[in-house]
């Protein structure tokens, strides 16, 4: 049987209603739903969010926010979509009430005169304050605050930055661009001063309430993947991901394990394989002898080690310190859930949740992965 990837709904509601009991008054929260909602299903994702209370979702690309309209089937949202919108799509974005995030001043023309033709015309406006990916530099939004005329088209709905160190808590880097952030907003015309400002994403959140300006951007703290750990934000898990046992096998003390025999026995050994491999999502990391954190499994609520190089189809456990009884073929072995947390999970992998969740969720696309939902006490 595929990997199973199991998603509860419930838990997702709960993290989103921790998150947005903990905000700055007024503050709104919206939701990132991109890449399928960091593989978790955006259709699912989205209608349980709404029914919450979410009426803000962020999506990275045109298509992506298309997903998210049908999703909403006509239920009232807003729709942001941070790469911008790329010339021949904006009756696109005008059809399905998509918002563009303006990058860079050829983007707030361009869109500009496609609103100035068409009356519409919502937009996000991006600035750059030290992450050096996507934005306006401060040069350029200057420029764009003495030339009125590139906005008087547009509907503005936010302006916008993004912290790059927001999950350091003690990183100066965080107050510098919160500060050149607030000495850029200074520089709007009266007429602009009350759209609203936004900083923080889940991280940026947990580092207090001066970060969370007027609108706050969920993406891996509603998932159950977060890096700080804090009190007031008890953060659930949604996520679990079981494989089957195929097959047990003894291995002699010498024996090796898997392509180029990177892991030897250093006693007589029992390892089981799983049906699941780096065509499932496990990301493939060079397994020795001298890891000082081995990527793991859990069986029967116990740990054990990954050995040997992951295959395209299959990964090797050392499970000689489990007793026979936990240890069958047709058991199935946890590789995410309440014994491997999704950032441990990600630790031991030496990458981080977010690419640990999207890997699975692409692997759903070619139905090697299963993926199922909770909610309200049933399995769909």
């Amino acid at each position: 049987m595929a990997a199973i990837l199991t998603i509860d709904l419930d838990r997702l509601a709960d993290n989103w209603r921790c998150f947005s009991q903990n905000v700055r008054a007024g503050c709104r929260v919206g939701a990132v739903v991109k890449a399928d909602a960091y593989g978790l299903g955006a259709e699912r994702v989205v209608d349980r969010l709404w029914r919450e209370g979410c009426r803000l979702f962020f999506v990275a690309h045109g298509c992506e926010g298309q997903g998210v309209a049908q999703a909403l089937n006509g239920r009232a949202a807003d729709i942001i979509v941070f790469h911008g919108c790329a010339q021949g799509d904006e009756a696109l974005y005008q059809a399905h009430g998509l918002v563009p995030v303006l990058n860079s001043l050829l983007e707030v023309q361009r869109w500009g005169a496609f609103a100035a033709a068409s009356g519409y015309g919502p937009a996000v406006c991006h600035v750059d304050t030290g992450m050096n990916r996507l934005g306006l530099s401060p040069d350029e939004f200057r420029a764009l605050m003495q030339t009125p005329d590139l906005l008087s088209s547009l509907d503005l709905q936010m302006f916008m930055t993004h912290l790059a160190s927001a999950d350091e808590p003690e990183a100066a880097q965080n107050q510098q661009q919160c500060a050149l952030f607030e000495a850029l907003m200074a520089l709007r015309p009266e007429s602009l001063r009350d759209v609203p400002l936004s900083v923080a994403n889940s991280a940026g959140v947990m580092l207090g309430q001066a970060f969370h300006y007027d609108v706050v951007r969920l993406g891996i703290g509603l998932y159950g993947g977060l890096a700080l750990a804090d009190p007031a934000f008890p953060v659930q898990s949604v996520v679990t991901l079981d494989a089957e046992i195929l097959q047990v096998r003894d291995v002699p003390l010498g024996g090796r394990v898997s392509y180029g025999g990177t892991w030897q026995a250093m006693r007589a050994s029992r390892v089981a394989t799983l049906a699941i491999g780096y065509a499932d999502g496990v990301l493939r990391r060079p397994q020795g002898q001298l890891s000082e954190v081995m990527p793991a499994v859990a069986i029967q609520g116990q740990v054990v080690p990954i050995v040997g190089r992951v295959t395209m189809d299959m990964v090797m456990v050392d499970v000689t310190d489990l007793d026979d009884v936990s240890v069958q073929p047709g058991l199935r072995a946890e590789i995410i859930g309440p014994h491997l947390s999704l950032d441990e999970a990600a630790r031991r992998a030496e990458t981080i949740s977010y690419e640990i969740l999207t890997s699975y969720g692409r692997c759903v696309q070619l139905g090697r992965v299963k993926r199922c939902y909770v909610e309200e006490g049933t399995v769909t």
